[in-house]
């Protein structure tokens, strides 16, 4: 059998969960999972892009948990990320490879069929302007991901890509970076923003998103798990700039427009496109409403990895105070959550309790034919 054709069938196999070869039906939820988004759900495609200013997971202590390894990888926590948690739940080993990664290995063919790709990029963010040169803003994703489609479709033909891509799960987690750059930028500007100001902001947002969400639509994406914006007033690096070490309401306040936003651009999407189905997973709801002694957590101010007041000061890079009992603490570096957080999220907005997704759950979501 030729290439062409054993891809084909192979195609056919994953969409209609046939027996092939003797091998067992596969337990996935959806035959691929295909990743946009910030560090959060980045696993390596920075570490493939030029300039000193791009960030970077790529030394230790990252990856000290990751299962396997114990090695830097990309991902931006001490182990597995949220992306990685959630591809879990949906029966694959971990996160699909970077898109970088699938490149240089000449692999991203076989790997965005069988598997799906990460096209997340740390530093990343929703509007092409956000730390402009040193990652892949959303925009580029959506169009590496047209590309990569081509590519699918000239070895299986567009027929079986069609088939394939409707019943995968695109996951799309984006905006905390939007929200620094705009907060920097005003303090730069030493002025505070003014109503006109924060509409503008949002509105760029959402037009923005909505673009993306459209094009992948019309791409062939219909089941969107969408992650929203955090309380990213909260995590240490924000917080450190207050005497007290409290959170900064404002940006949270921010960022809770700009969810509010969000759900309500997504309730119009699913009116005017037929077919798309979504899941908002509440990451600013999960935050609010968890109780971090009960999880188990105790401390959620504080970087495990880093060094200076509230662990923030400094970067998680070799030398830096490394906590013990990585698991005890929210945070692994001054921006980022660790693998357990990581973990108990992804648990929540996959098969948790209502309130953490709209309308609908992950699961959910995947099982939706």
């Amino acid at each position: 059998m030729g290439y062409a054709l054993a891809m084909k069938a192979l195609v056919a196999s994953i969409v209609l969960g046939v027996v092939v070869a003797g091998v067992e039906p596969s337990k996935k939820m959806v035959p691929a999972v295909y990743v946009f988004g910030d560090s959060t759900l980045d696993v390596g495609n920075n570490n493939h892009l030029p300039g000193k200013e791009v960030p970077r997971a790529d030394k230790p202590y990252y990856g000290i948990d990751l299962p396997g390894s114990g090695k830097p990888t990309g991902r931006f926590s001490n182990g597995y990320n949220i992306a990685d948690f959630i591809a879990r739940n949906l029966g694959f080993e971990k996160s699909p490879l970077a898109y970088l990664v699938l490149k240089a290995r000449n692999y991203l063919i076989p790997s965005a069929i069988t598997r799906g790709v990460s096209y997340a990029s740390a530093g990343a963010g929703i509007l092409d302007s956000t730390n402009a040169g040193g990652n892949i803003p959303l925009s580029q994703q959506v169009r590496l991901f047209e590309s990569t489609k081509a590519e699918m479709e000239a070895a299986v033909g567009p027929r079986a890509v069609s088939e394939l891509l409707g019943r995968s799960f695109f996951l799309v987690g984006m905006g905390s970076n939007d929200f620094f750059a705009f907060l920097t930028a005003q303090a730069k500007q030493n002025r505070s923003a003014t109503p006109s100001d924060v509409a503008a902001f949002y509105g760029s947002l959402i037009s923005n998103y909505s673009a993306a969400i459209t094009d992948l639509y019309k791409l062939g994406a219909r089941k969107f798990g969408i992650i929203n914006v955090g309380p990213v007033g909260c995590v240490p690096r924000v917080r450190v700039l207050n005497a007290t070490g409290g959170c900064a309401d404002g940006i949270n306040q921010l960022a809770g427009g700009f969810d509010a936003a969000l759900q309500s651009l997504l309730a119009d999407q699913k009116k005017r496109l037929p077919g798309l189905a979504y899941s908002i997973a509440d990451s600013f709801g999960f935050a609010a409403r968890t109780d971090p002694k009960a999880a188990g957590f105790v401390s959620v101010d504080s970087a495990c990895c880093g060094g200076g007041r509230l662990g923030a000061e400094a970067d998680c890079l070799p030398g830096a105070t490394l906590c013990a009992d990585r698991d005890r603490f929210l945070f692994f570096d001054r921006v980022h959550p660790s693998q357990r957080a990581a973990m108990l999220g992804a648990q929540a907005y996959y098969d948790g309790p209502p309130q953490f997704t709209t309308p609908i759950t992950f699961k959910q979501l995947a099982q939706q034919s």
